[in-house]
């Protein structure tokens, strides 16, 4: 371990942390196997980005190798963008493809996947795949550009070529947070259940990045009179059935004086509805405020995760 980068015994430390049982017969193809490659690689020299970037940084400096290696990955970019066909596929149909992958290169895939595709490819998954694979996606962080590439290039081809088009990357805790407010809330709390069951930690990082609708309180004026030139009213009275006075001021205290009255007395009317419903006119709000989000309008700051149920508001 005292001869590999810290990279590299993080790798193996989540590798070796995941490892389930192994017999006696695994354990012979995998010696035989080792001593076939490190006979065959005897006389290799060592490689890797790792390698790389330590080399050129003593070489040309910190500033110039960190521009020369972003033209080195660029070619893992481009490999990506062989998965554009998965943007078009059926959820279904790509999950069925990935059956028997392993999870760490589902995690890959679905973080490099535009978040609405991205949360059908989760949804189309096996609940044990699912949880795994958020689990492994909240823990991406530096992979080195030529798996990704390989990656990329093997799943791609599966789906044949298109045009190719940019693509960031998703992973880490900020994407399993927006994927599991993107999804239905009894879905999202059981990704964050069965990834507290192998990380807490990982689970309460999800969750206090994650925005729920009581996050609202955070929003400033102007991100409240986007929200509402964006919400159907309706939509905004269900969302607000059953919330503290608080969140309800907050909603409409930059409204006129007739819209804002009009909000009141229709809330007042209301009456009794399921939880459910509510939380789906929430979602429909928070998918608004995202949007927002996204197009650079307003600026979110996250907080922590709530529950629900299928009970009433009175």
């Amino acid at each position: 371990m005292q001869q590999l980068s810290r990279s590299e015994v993080k790798r193996l430390s989540e590798e070796i942390s995941h490892l389930d049982e192994v017999n006696g017969d695994q354990i012979e193809i995998v010696l035989r196997e080792f001593y076939q490659r490190s006979t065959d690689a005897r006389d290799a020299t060592k490689g890797g980005m790792d390698f790389t970037q330590r080399m050129l940084n003593r070489a040309l400096g910190v500033d110039s190798a960190k521009k020369l290696l972003a033209e080195v990955a660029a070619p893992a970019a481009a490999a990506f963008a062989m998965l554009e066909p998965l943007v078009k596929s059926d959820a279904a149909q790509v999950a069925r493809s990935l059956i028997g992958e392993h999870p760490q290169t589902i995690a890959l895939i679905v973080s490099h996947l535009p978040p609405a595709q991205a949360v059908s490819l989760l949804l189309a998954l096996p609940v044990e795949t699912r949880i795994e694979v958020a689990l492994r996606m909240a823990k991406l962080e530096d992979i080195d550009p030529q798996v990704v590439s390989q990656i990329a290039q093997a799943v791609g081809e599966r789906f044949g070529k298109q045009e190719a088009v940019n693509r960031e990357a998703y992973g880490g805790i900020r994407s399993v947070a927006d994927l599991c407010n993107r999804l239905d809330p009894s879905i999202s709390q059981e990704i964050l259940q069965g990834i507290e069951s192998s990380s807490p930690e990982t689970a309460d990082r999800v969750r206090k990045v994650m925005f729920v609708f009581d996050d609202v309180v955070k929003l400033d004026d102007m991100a409240m009179t986007e929200i509402n030139s964006r919400v159907e009213r309706k939509t905004v009275v269900l969302a607000l059935k059953g919330t503290s006075d608080q969140i309800k001021e907050h909603f409409t205290k930059k409204m006129s004086s007739r819209a804002r009255e009009m909000l009141l007395e229709d809330l007042d009317a209301l009456g009794p509805v399921k939880i459910k419903d509510v939380e789906e006119a929430q979602q429909e709000v928070i998918a608004v405020i995202r949007q927002l989000e996204q197009e650079g309008v307003i600026s979110v700051r996250a907080s922590s995760d709530s529950g629900g149920g299928d009970g009433y508001v009175a």
